[in-house]
C-alpha cells in the first residue's frame, strides 16, 4: 500500500496539455487476419505426380487496400503460384489474404506506408504458410516461398512515382 505523500503527479510532464488518458498519440495495428479466398487447382491429377521434369514456378504477388471507415482499413495479399511442366500445369494456387488494420492519429503518409509496407510484412508470414499448406494438400512438396523486403518495394515504388512525375511535369515558367 501506498505511504501518506507517496503520490504520482504531474504524469503529463510536458505533456501535461494533452490531458491525463488523452487519446491523440499515433497509434496503428492489425486487427484481425483471413483467408478472404482460397482456390487449388491440381487438373492434371493424378498423372502429374508422376512427372520427372521439375516445375516451372510463376509467383505474383499484389497487395490491395480498401478503407472500411475512418480508422479502418482492409488490408489485402494476392499471391497467385503456377507450376507448369513441358506437360502441362501441375497445380495453380491462388490467395487472397486479408487483415483488418487500424490507425488512428497518424499523417496520411504514415498510414500510407503502413497499409503497402508494413501490414503486408506481417501478413505475410502467415499467407506463406497457406500457401504451403494448399500445395502441401495438392500432393506436391510444400511451395516456401522467400521473405519479401515489403518495405524495400514500398520505398522503391514511391521513388518510381516521384520520378514519373518529375518526368510528365514542365519546368516552372514553361506552362
Amino acid at each position: 500500500m501506498a505511504e501518506p505523500g507517496d503520490v504520482l503527479s504531474n504524469l503529463g510532464g510536458d505533456n501535461a496539455a494533452m490531458g491525463n488518458g488523452a487519446d491523440n498519440q499515433p497509434v496503428a495495428g492489425l486487427l484481425s487476419q483471413y483467408v478472404k479466398d482460397l482456390s487449388v487447382e491440381n487438373p492434371k491429377a493424378p498423372d502429374s505426380f508422376q512427372w520427372k521434369e521439375q516445375p516451372q514456378l510463376d509467383v505474383q504477388f499484389n497487395i490491395g487496400a480498401r478503407k472500411v471507415n475512418e480508422e479502418l482499413t482492409e488490408v489485402e495479399l494476392k499471391i497467385t503460384a503456377n507450376a507448369t511442366t513441358g506437360q502441362g500445369t501441375a497445380y495453380i494456387v491462388e490467395l487472397s489474404y486479408g487483415g483488418l488494420v487500424g490507425m488512428r492519429n497518424m499523417p496520411e503518409e504514415q498510414k500510407h506506408a503502413f497499409t503497402y509496407a508494413e501490414a503486408p510484412r506481417i501478413l505475410f508470414p502467415f499467407a506463406r504458410r497457406v500457401i504451403a499448406d494448399a500445395v502441401r494438400d495438392a500432393g506436391f512438396a510444400p511451395l516456401l516461398l522467400d521473405p519479401i523486403d515489403f518495405n524495400g518495394l514500398y520505398i522503391q515504388q514511391l521513388q518510381q512515382k516521384q520520378a514519373q512525375e518529375a518526368a510528365t511535369t514542365p519546368p516552372a515558367g514553361e506552362a
